[in-house]
């Protein structure tokens, strides 16, 4: 009897932990598709991607990085699409996007920037659970809140996810907001970055 009872509980702990992560996914989507509502299958991808790998890669040639990032800082001058000043990705917020107006705007160096993000590039610990197991589920909360996606570009995105690989954001989504940002991770941008910028929303 209370080996049963044991395990009952064992199990409403595990069910609600899933529960749990569900929900927060389905809450990134949905702010997701509040914010951006140009966003497609690829743009939920990139942003759980980030939250997952940060940039997804090692930074060798930071003299390279450098001038690639004045050079956007001069087109992302001239965007007449108003961006935030950053905001978190996934649903863990494990890494935050930094927009490049941070630093035309004034409240932010170039060089501030620029070291976050180099430093933010470092390998992080990963969970134990695959990317792609948990872009699948990150897949089935974005079609439950809406999402269309053909199955080319499903079977594309799983490909990407099952080689732990980037993607691009999508056409649409380049279009109707300028995306131009640095990714950084949340304890450097918040023990560093987040007292010079403005509440966000």
């Amino acid at each position: 009897m209370m080996k049963n009872v044991l395990f009952a509980l064992l199990a409403a702990v595990l069910l609600t932990g899933c529960n749990a992560g569900g929900r927060e996914m389905r809450e990134a989507v949905g702010r997701q598709l509040d914010r951006y509502p140009q966003s497609t299958m690829a743009d939920v991808y990139k942003s759980f991607y980030q939250d997952r790998f940060g940039s997804g890669h090692m930074i060798a040639d930071t003299a390279s990085v450098r001038a690639y990032l004045l050079t956007e800082l001069q087109t992302a001058a001239t965007d007449t699409v108003q961006n935030p000043y950053y905001e978190p990705v996934g649903a863990q917020g494990r890494y935050v996007r930094v927009y490049l107006r941070c630093v035309n705007e004034g409240l932010l160096t170039a060089e501030q920037l620029l070291d976050a993000f180099i430093r933010s590039a470092q390998p992080a610990e990963q969970p134990a659970e695959s990317w792609a197991a948990e872009w699948r589920r990150v897949e089935q909360a974005a079609r439950a809140a809406g999402m269309a996606c053909c199955d080319e570009d499903s079977r594309q995105l799983q490909q990407a996810a099952e080689a732990n690989r980037a993607v691009h954001h999508s056409d649409p989504y380049r279009q109707a907001y300028h995306p131009r940002y640095r990714i950084v991770r949340s304890d450097i941008f918040e023990r560093e970055l987040r007292a010079s910028l403005p509440v966000n929303w």
